[in-house]
């Protein structure tokens, strides 16, 4: 099959990587992407794959006639058999897009789980609406990764009966245990091989929820538990005066590092004991697959389908709540010391993403699914 992609940009996150990864290791498929922006940092990775990518150029959040027409352009050179769109602006617009330039069968994407006025955008959850109504005459599938995203979706109007869940898949080759390489990490920040280290790899946000962090770790420090915390990610910067604010009034200053956007998160995780999420909202949080695809378990707020990759390897809060993050982090450290324990539970970790979530298994998923779409089993959307 022909199969287009149309997403808001490909810039670091978490929909951008999935894309990239599932178009290198398809192999059945021929694949473009059109960025509704630029290239972003994913575009050189894909290129070299041999994937064609198209930049539209518009500025995040303001749609052009010049720049919808551009993305009908690009549509309909490609042709494609499937029109894959990712996320509410790419569902949108390239559903529009690709019903005027004939596309047949289109299968939309859906990377969220929240809509909360103040953390999401207006103009998003307008769009989010808006295709809520389209859902019903322009996808032929809708491709969600959470099975949370369903119920959320379906409450706002979506079309339950197209909704199909496909977790997120990982590379394995890449997130995967390396001792050596978290050794590396730790001497780079003079961390010693014994120190609890925490961390959380997630940009800054309101939907991350770092408010909540910052309290939790305030409450292990008093009492008494050694740990140091390292904070990765856009917006993890000593120009960041919130986040500073934040951790100077907590009395963690010395316990915490701002490390900013780094290319070798795979072994930051390998230099962590325990990977710590307090977002506040989330569809199929990556960063815990990634986390425990390294044998690092993880504390995680119960948002999207975070239980779902922890099973019983880790440990799952509820979101919002500093005592509780604090009650698991303090857990964990008690059981790392024993050593027959902990390492029973990392390996739990990586059984678990390698059982349930790997790159295989959602490549299928999409193959199966787009397949499904181009015989007409999945009708809808003519």
């Amino acid at each position: 099959m022909r199969v287009t992609h149309v997403i808001t940009s490909l810039d670091s996150g978490g929909a951008e990587g999935v894309l990239a990864r599932l178009c290198v290791a398809d192999k059945q498929n021929t694949h473009s992407v059109i960025s509704l922006m630029d290239a972003g940092v994913y575009g050189e990775t894909l290129e070299n794959a041999g994937v064609r990518v198209y930049s539209v150029g518009m500025a995040r959040g303001r749609l052009t006639p010049r720049g919808f027409w551009r993305l009908w352009k690009f549509i309909r050179h490609e042709n494609p058999d499937v029109l894959q769109t990712w996320m509410y602006h790419g569902d949108f617009l390239g559903g529009l897009a690709g019903k005027l330039a004939g596309v047949r069968h289109i299968v939309w994407g859906i990377r969220n789980t929240d809509l909360s006025p103040g953390k999401s955008s207006r103009a998003t959850i307008v769009i989010a609406r808006l295709c809520a109504r389209l859902s019903r005459r322009i996808p032929a599938k809708i491709a969600v990764c959470a099975e949370k995203a369903v119920d959320v979706h379906a409450r706002l109007g979506y079309a339950r009966d197209k909704m199909v869940t496909i977790p997120n898949g990982y590379d394995l080759s890449r997130f995967k245990p390396d001792p050596e390489a978290g050794k590396a990490i730790r001497a780079e920040l003079s961390l010693g091989e014994e120190e609890y280290v925490l961390g959380m790899i997630a940009r800054y946000d309101p939907f991350k929820d770092h408010k909540t962090l910052i309290a939790a770790l305030q409450v292990v420090a008093e009492r008494g538990v050694g740990f140091h915390c390292v904070l990765v990610g856009s917006g993890m910067y000593r120009e960041n005066t919130e986040l500073v604010n934040a951790i100077e009034q907590a009395g963690l200053s010395s316990r915490i590092s701002l490390l900013g956007r780094r290319p070798d998160i795979p072994d930051v995780m390998n230099s962590l004991d325990v990977h710590v999420l307090s977002s506040s909202s989330e569809a199929f949080p990556n960063v815990v697959a990634e986390a425990m695809a390294c044998a690092t378990p993880c504390v995680s707020t119960d948002v999207g389908d975070a239980s779902l990759i922890v099973g019983d390897t880790g440990w799952v809060v509820p979101p919002g709540d500093p005592l509780a993050m604090a009650e698991a982090v303090c857990e964990a450290q008690a059981e790392r010391i024993l050593p027959e324990y902990w390492v029973a539970r990392k390996k739990r970790a990586r059984q678990r993403i390698e059982n349930e979530f790997s790159m295989d298994k959602m490549v299928s998923r999409f193959q199966g699914l787009w397949q499904e779409v181009l015989t007409g089993a999945g009708r809808g959307s003519s």
